[in-house]
């Protein structure tokens, strides 16, 4: 008997696709919310982070390297929101996704009369409400301990973030795609997310950095989101640069993960 899905007669309709969409990631959000490594390094790790470097640098105006009238906080917070985009694609999805692999779970959801697309959207919106989440708590917390300055449109960052999230959440699926277990996902993620997470602005200040290590940083994707996100934190205009990075990430994250994505 065959559990391809697009073999089997269905009446499925827009309506009973809005519904299982809604109650999947209802489950899939649960199911986060009991995972503690998972919730701890999306949503604690980077307000821990904030925290520990609010608490050395302070957030006086001139300490953010950027402005005289912005603290070391006001920057870093975009940066940290960048962190969290990272997290999500490269720590969680990767592993989450082999591991339902590797239990059937996804080859049990292609014999029902749901349609694939249903699992993916309802994946795809639990994790970037996991980096939205983050990234709120991170400005919380800021507000409320640092006293956080903001100089840009809430609307523009909040595009921003989409945009970058979804481009990194598509490459993250790519990862999980071609990854065969749940260990090579777990190793593939960090290979590549934990020198960009040093590197690239995110963790600390790239300005600190040496001049080898700034020019080098020009190359990681993370380093174009952070840079998207402190400008529109600022009040910038769109950096075209990081706009091009991001949609290339899309664009070939989406298509190679959706040719590649398997169910078994």
């Amino acid at each position: 008997m065959t559990t391809a899905l697009h073999t089997q007669p269905t009446t499925f309709g827009l309506t009973d696709t809005l519904r299982s969409t809604a109650k999947l990631t209802f489950v899939q959000f649960k199911l986060f919310l009991r995972e503690p490594m998972a919730f701890f390094f999306n949503l604690a790790f980077p307000v821990l982070i904030l925290l520990l470097f609010g608490i050395i640098w302070g957030n006086e105006p001139g300490s953010s390297f950027f402005s005289p009238v912005y603290g070391y906080i006001d920057a870093q917070t975009p940066a940290l929101a960048a962190l969290i985009i990272g997290t999500v694609a490269f720590m969680t999805i990767p592993i989450a996704t082999a591991t339902a692999r590797e239990q059937k779970l996804l080859r049990r959801f292609q014999a029902t009369p749901m349609r694939p697309l249903v699992y993916l959207i309802s994946d795809v919106l639990v994790n970037f409400a996991v980096a939205l989440t983050g990234m709120i708590l991170l400005v919380v917390v800021a507000r409320l301990v640092f006293g956080l300055r903001f100089g840009g449109s809430w609307m523009a960052l909040f595009a921003g973030f989409t945009f970058a999230a979804l481009s990194f959440i598509a490459v993250g699926y790519l990862i999980a795609s071609l990854s065969p277990t749940s260990r090579v996902a777990q190793v593939a993620g960090q290979v590549i997310f934990f020198p960009m997470m040093f590197l690239s602005g995110a963790a600390m200040p790239l300005q600190i950095m040496p001049a080898g290590v700034q020019a080098a940083a020009q190359w990681l994707p993370l380093t174009h989101v952070v840079r998207l996100l402190q400008d529109l934190w600022f009040g910038a205009q769109w950096n075209t640069t990081a706009l091009l990075v991001l949609s290339g990430m899309l664009i070939v994250g989406t298509a190679v993960s959706l040719f590649t994505f398997r169910w078994e």
